[in-house]
């Protein structure tokens, strides 16, 4: 069994930043892709940053030059760290993470989701 445990959200001023944190716990025998999403209220959910196991990244346009994500193999955790938060930013924040259970199997997790607000 894997859990996923999302952690870092709150409430912050626009310009101010935050780190959300994602640790995976359980049966890992490997972490493949990372994914970072978020949905707003009404919206549908998008996609935001990714990271592969090498460390690849890509990130969505609207947060490019102000997120960054990042990964540890070791500790299987990830975290996006957000500055220069917008009121566009608030919303629910969710880690994805593709992982092998065992070498011939490979599931997505969903973490719990956490809200991000940014507002004055």
């Amino acid at each position: 069994q894997v859990q996923l445990v999302e952690s870092g959200g709150g409430l912050v001023q626009p310009g101010g930043s935050l780190r959300l944190s994602c640790a995976a716990s359980g049966s890992i025998f490997s972490i493949n892709n990372i994914d970072w999403y978020r949905q707003a209220p009404g919206k549908q959910r998008e996609l935001v940053a990714s990271i592969t196991r090498g460390s690849s990244t890509n990130y969505a346009d609207s947060v490019k030059g102000r997120f960054t994500v990042s990964r540890d193999n070791i500790k299987n955790t990830t975290d996006l760290q957000m500055n220069s938060l917008k009121p566009e930013d608030t919303a629910a924040y969710y880690c994805r993470l593709d992982i092998q259970p065992s070498p011939a199997l490979a599931v997505y997790y969903w973490g719990q989701g956490i809200q991000v607000t940014v507002s004055s």
